[in-house]
C-alpha cells in the first residue's frame, strides 16, 4: 500500500535539516550504537537533500553528492520504520535519479547496506566488486545508468 507524501529539497541549518538529523540518526545511527552528529555534517552544505514528508513530518529522506562531474552518489537514505514497504523509498530513489538527471549526471553510484541491496536492485542498480565494512556493517557498492 503506497501513502501520498511530498518529496522537497531543503537547506542545511534549517528546521526541516533538524528533522532529517533526526530521522537519520533514528534509522541508520542509533541502531548502530552511533549519532550522526559525529559525521561530517559540512558535507550536508554541499550536496541536495531531499526529503519526503507526510503533511508537516519528513518521514523520509535521500542526499545526492556529486563525486566528478559523471557520477553522484545517493547517500544518508532512511526511511521511518513504520514508513517501509509502502513506496517511500522507491519515490525518494526516483526523485533522486530525476534530479541528478537534471543536473546532467549521467550515472549513480551508492553504498547499500547488505540487508537493502535487493531493494536497490528491484530499482535497476547492480553490485560492483566485494563486500566491504562502513558503519560497523557489511556494504556493497552499486551503480546504475541514468542515460
Amino acid at each position: 500500500m503506497t501513502i501520498s507524501i511530498a518529496i522537497k529539497r531543503i537547506a542545511t541549518g534549517t528546521p526541516e535539516y533538524e528533522q532529517m538529523l533526526e530521522l537519520r540518526d533514528r534509522v541508520l545511527r542509533i541502531p548502530l550504537g552511533l549519532s550522526v552528529r559525529n559525521d561530517n555534517l559540512r558535507q550536508d552544505e554541499h550536496d541536495v537533500l531531499l526529503v519526503a514528508c507526510q503533511d508537516s513530518a519528513i518521514i523520509g529522506c535521500v542526499i545526492l553528492h556529486p563525486m566528478d562531474i559523471q557520477t553522484v552518489r545517493l547517500r544518508a537514505m532512511a526511511v521511518i520504520p513504520e514508513y517501509q514497504g509502502k513506496g517511500i523509498g522507491r519515490a525518494l530513489v526516483q526523485e533522486a535519479e530525476r534530479v541528478a538527471r537534471e543536473e546532467g549526471f549521467p550515472g549513480m553510484i551508492l553504498h547499500a547496506r547488505i540487508v537493502v541491496a535487493g531493494f536497490y536492485e528491484k530499482l535497476g542498480y547492480i553490485r560492483q566488486g566485494e563486500i566491504f565494512t562502513e558503519v560497523r556493517i557489511p556494504h556493497v557498492l552499486m551503480q546504475k545508468s541514468l542515460v
